[in-house]
């Protein structure tokens, strides 16, 4: 009870600081906690009881609006517990907030982070920076040391961004492993629920509590996710074939990437080389490179491989907008649209109503192509490592499709490699693991991300976890 009392004070009182924070649970939170107190005096011992945490605004909650990030919905209460949720009620976790987000996270597109129901989410680190989007009360309430975990949502890049700028370790769970019941749906085909939270230990109990199966969302795979023990997952990690594109960070691209590169233009692959990611920043690159160095002494059996040059940034958006278009068709025509902030993503909502089939399912069909060659890929892999961003957090005022152009790094080059792992990943419905290696020369956090195949989530989670007991850069906290 003192715990939860602590926690929702302290929401409302630094919440409000970094735009974290949709609505303080407090009375649930107290309730919860006290049932806590009950099991705790029954000699119950449960990883999460009595553990507060917040969940983005997304996944419905007894006793508290559910907004969405957006305007339009302000108001709109649910009265039902989202699967996730209910699966922490039972665990014994005590829900202390609902978090902010991007609004209807991020459908249509969005030009400036301040597209939310309570303004740009502020980094804990520097709140002049973005914590990232669309779940970005959920890293920075984390970051900021609000709740020990937050549940967040990733449609394609929405656990990543968030985890890589606010300095915390998020897990995209494979499509499937984890209800989606009670969350507002961006798109049927893509989106996922998963755990933010310090470490790859404490995500790993977080998502072994929220995993599983569940009649009321039929697209849930039924598979559980348990996380290996100490002797196999130090035989895990020492095995461990690790795929990298040092072109992800380095400032020339290889001959062999460039080679690939060159292939892809002549067998008139469709894509734009505006579509593949910058490499990585002036103020990001050594904190990469170091945490590059890092990682291979945990496990040193790296070997190139590299994702083949396809438009994963449009792919996964067309196939988004479009299922966000039905999804949403009601308030694009209706009478409260205007009430969305962003101007971008206004016209983008209305955009999507007019994708053609041709080209969904043209998107669809591309999709078997990205899940093939990561097939081929890991074949001689078992994880892909790469950057969790290629960049550090930027300004909350700055225009998010200028991403790359900073002070010191105005004009970067495009290039090949594994920078696309997000999208792509997504597009796939692949776990990740992102978690912090260090901090750029800008004092913003840093990190590196790991993708595997469907429901490796043990061995990425031995990976990260090794990686984090023989660093300290998740512990670091930002001054208040």
């Amino acid at each position: 009870m003192e715990l939860a009392e602590e926690t929702c004070a302290r929401l409302a009182r630094v919440g409000p600081r970094y735009n974290a924070v949709a609505t303080v649970t407090r009375e649930r939170a107290l309730a919860e906690a006290k049932r806590a107190d009950a099991a705790l005096g029954r000699r119950e011992r449960r990883p999460l009881l009595g553990i507060p945490y917040g969940a983005k605004d997304l996944l419905a909650a007894k006793g508290a609006p559910t907004t969405w990030g957006a305007p339009p919905y302000r108001d709109q209460v649910i009265d039902m517990d989202a699967t996730a949720i209910a699966k922490l009620r039972r665990a014994g976790a005590v829900l202390a907030a609902k978090l902010a987000m991007v609004e209807l996270a991020g459908g249509g597109g969005y030009r400036y982070p301040s597209a939310s129901l309570q303004g740009p989410g502020r980094n804990p680190w520097n709140t002049e920076r973005w914590s990232g989007g669309s779940s970005s009360g959920s890293g920075a309430a984390v970051a900021g040391g609000l709740v020990a975990y937050a549940l967040g949502s990733e449609t394609s890049g929405s656990i990543g961004t968030p985890s890589a700028y606010c300095g915390v370790t998020g897990l995209r769970p494979t499509y499937g492993l984890v209800s989606r019941h009670g969350a507002m749906a961006l798109s049927w085909t893509l989106d996922k629920i998963g755990p933010m939270a310090r470490s790859a230990d404490e995500c790993a109990v977080v998502l072994e509590a929220i995993a599983g199966p569940d009649s009321a969302d039929a697209t849930a795979s039924g598979r559980r996710f348990k996380p290996l023990d100490t002797r196999p997952a130090a035989a895990a990690v020492k095995r461990a074939r690790v795929a990298f594109a040092e072109e992800d960070i380095e400032d020339h691209a290889s001959e062999e990437a460039k080679r690939a590169l060159e292939r892809g233009k002549r067998a008139r692959v469709a894509f734009a080389e505006e579509d593949i990611e910058d490499h990585a920043s002036a103020e990001a690159k050594r904190a990469l490179e170091r945490g590059l160095a890092e990682f291979r002494k945990i496990a040193p059996k790296f070997a190139r491989a590299t994702l083949p040059a396809l438009p994963f940034g449009p792919l996964v958006s067309t196939v988004y907008a479009a299922e966000g278009a039905t999804i949403f068709a009601g308030l694009i025509e209706g009478e409260r649209f205007e009430e969305l902030v962003d101007t971008r993503q206004k016209a983008g909502l209305r955009a999507s109503l007019d994708i053609r089939a041709r080209d969904y399912l043209q998107a669809m069909r591309l999709r078997s192509a990205v899940s093939t060659a990561f097939a081929e890929m890991f074949k001689n892999a078992d994880v892909i490592l790469s950057v969790g961003r290629t960049i550090t957090a930027t300004p909350i005022t700055q225009a998010l499709d200028q991403p790359g152009l900073t002070a010191s790094n105005p004009q970067q080059t495009k290039r090949p490699g594994n920078t696309g792992l997000i999208a792509a990943g997504n597009l796939a419905g692949l776990p990740a693991i992102f978690f912090p290696c260090g901090f750029g020369t800008d004092g913003m956090p840093v990190g590196l991300q790991l993708v595997g195949p469907p429901f490796s989530e043990p061995l990425l989670v031995a990976l990260a976890s090794a990686y984090q007991r023989a660093t300290d850069h998740h512990t670091k906290r930002p001054m208040e």
